[in-house]
């Protein structure tokens, strides 16, 4: 069994401590809200994992350092940027793995600090959301050396269904940011295709069987279809985080010169959305939008 520090307990990063908790692993685990151990992690505590201050004291003696937090300022912030970051407590010998959705140039640089103390670094981005990450069914993709995503891959196949390494170290965030690509402007096209039927008096639910029937169909019309015609936009995914994705997609795109014209419309739409005061419900608002 191994030690492990485990950073960020949000509604993703928790169950993923319980399942490494019951896999018999030891958890040092730090939330940038102290509050967080009395309340949303207390049954985590009480299940054995050691609440830390900072995430320096996290790292101390840990084999791996796991991330789950919002962007690439948050995860430079915990593993290296500041006087109590955990790249201080770090032994060398430790993995990072990052579960966090960054671009990988950010990746890239943050793995540079990391190796200055002797650190590895896997991103290990997911797909999936809550629902996969407290069912332990979370798709992965490992940007890494082939020797530290082996190590990995024992640690993370406790609440992770499908594991693919991808390349190099950046990789897996390159590959996370095509799933959002595709995912979210597949939204976009559910939510134009039920405001096209709604504007034509059509009947929401008949069209949406029938078009998931045909050559339309994927999974993301059978998740949102049924959201948008039965009006609920009760968050799965809040639509914020996959804003956030979008736009580091287009800022990646941009310097690298890269013209994605949907990727482009999409992003006017999930800014309005946010805009809109949606952006903590679900990315199925991209129909209210439209009709806005």
């Amino acid at each position: 069994m191994s030690t492990i520090a485990f950073i960020g307990l949000g509604n993703m990063g928790r169950p993923m401590v319980g399942y490494l908790l019951k896999a018999g692993h030891q958890l040092r685990i730090y939330a940038r809200r102290p509050e967080v151990f009395k309340n949303e992690a207390k049954a985590l505590v009480e299940a054995g994992a050691i609440p830390c201050k900072t995430p320096a004291e996290a790292a101390q003696g840990t084999d791996f350092i796991i991330t789950n937090v919002m962007g690439p300022d948050d995860v430079a912030q915990v593993l290296h940027g500041s006087s109590d970051a955990a790249i201080h407590g770090a032994k060398a010998g430790a993995i990072c793995i990052d579960h966090s959705t960054i671009d990988p140039a950010s990746t890239q640089a943050i793995a540079k600090q990391m190796a200055t103390k002797g650190v590895a670094y896997v991103d290990a981005p997911v797909s999936g959301g809550v629902k996969a990450a407290t069912e332990g069914t979370l798709v992965m993709m490992l940007g890494g050396s082939e020797s530290d995503v082996l190590k990995v891959k024992e640690i993370v196949k406790n609440y992770a269904k499908t594991i693919t390494h991808i390349g190099g170290v950046g990789h897996g965030q390159v590959a996370k940011l095509c799933n959002q690509i595709a995912q979210v402007i597949n939204i976009q096209g559910v939510a134009e295709s039920l405001r096209f039927a709604a504007a034509n008096g059509a009947d929401l639910q008949k069209v949406f069987e029938a078009i998931s029937a045909g050559m339309a169909g994927s999974r993301m019309l059978d998740l949102m279809g049924p959201k948008m015609v039965a009006r609920d936009f009760k968050a799965g995914i809040e639509a914020r985080l996959h804003a956030k994705d979008f736009f580091l997609v287009k800022d990646t795109a941009k310097e690298a010169g890269i013209d994605l014209p949907a990727l482009q419309t999409v992003s006017t739409q999930l800014e309005k959305l946010v805009a809109s005061g949606w952006g903590y419900d679900d990315t199925s608002s991209l129909l209210r939008v439209l009709e806005a």
